[in-house]
């Protein structure tokens, strides 16, 4: 996956009009020298007000009373990265991608890698008989979308791994909450949504693990997700499910696969790899 930014130093609508200091292409590395960089210091007070999501801000810090232990697994918060060991400087993680034009967390919760899980649930568009569908000799993909309620843009049902979460169960958690909504379901609802998702997420190929191009990203905290596609060859097993947007989406839709797709994010990227590993149509 590219390494380069492209939505981190837009301004951040839902920041609170907070802009990014402006970074040329060429001086978002870090070894290229950028002597008039001065970042915005930026993290929303809902981070600042220490939910159980999130570090304390240990800039301000003297002597804390736990240090975070960085590039290691510090407690139940994974704090390794992806993309190897990442540099501590001034007491903070950098983004060991480059510049971003903010500095502190802006609404990221841990400093350093914030962790992802991503399930790309995908099935074969059929016609009226059943049949599936071609184009330009290739077969055509639906995936489940969510249109996020943040931003309006839709995306991969997936979130952020908890402490002591595992991906696995980040996956059917968050799919269950964002597209069947398994938060308001009765106790009933939700036994069976379980033992579908289950079922349905036995068998997933990993497609990604790594860095994402999130819009949320600063030099000090960033996000990085694990992408599972999760395919129904027959289109019986989603079939059975009835997609309810829940919990932070706002709609849920089985969604054609195409190359104009304008999804969050990094999540068109992914979609493509789903693409590329079915061998469908693009």
């Amino acid at each position: 996956m590219a390494t380069t930014f492209t939505t981190h130093r837009q301004p951040l609508e839902y920041l609170g009009g907070v802009r990014r200091f402006p970074v040329p292409e060429d001086k978002t590395p870090w070894s290229v020298d950028y002597p008039g960089y001065h970042p915005v210091d930026y993290t929303a007070p809902r981070v600042l007000s220490r939910p159980v999501w999130a570090d304390p801000d240990i800039r301000k810090e003297e002597e804390p009373e736990k240090p975070l232990q960085f590039n290691s697994l510090d407690g139940k918060v994974d704090r390794k990265s992806h993309m190897g060991t990442y540099q501590i400087m001034d007491k903070v993680p950098r983004n060991p991608v480059g510049r971003t034009g903010m500095i502190g967390r802006g609404l990221l919760g841990r400093w350093g890698p914030n962790h992802a899980a991503d399930p790309v649930v995908t099935r074969w568009k059929r016609d009226g008989s059943g049949a599936r569908v071609e184009r330009e000799g290739k077969p055509v993909l639906e995936f489940v979308a969510v249109r996020r309620g943040d931003t309006g843009a839709w995306a991969i049902p997936g979130g952020m791994v908890e402490a002591g979460d595992t991906v696995s169960a980040t996956l059917k958690k968050e799919f269950g909450e964002e597209a069947l909504n398994s938060l308001e379901a009765t106790d009933e609802e939700k036994r069976k949504i379980e033992e579908h998702i289950n079922h349905l997420f036995k068998s997933g190929d990993k497609l990604y693990a790594g860095y994402v191009d999130d819009p949320r990203n600063t030099d000090n905290a960033w996000m990085e997700t694990v992408v599972f596609n999760f395919h129904d060859d027959s289109g019986e097993g989603f079939s059975k499910l009835n997609l309810v947007a829940g919990d932070d989406a706002a709609a849920v839709a089985w969604t054609e696969v195409h190359s104009g797709l304008g999804l969050y994010a990094s999540h068109s990227h992914f979609v493509r790899l789903a693409v590329e590993h079915r061998k469908a149509a693009w």
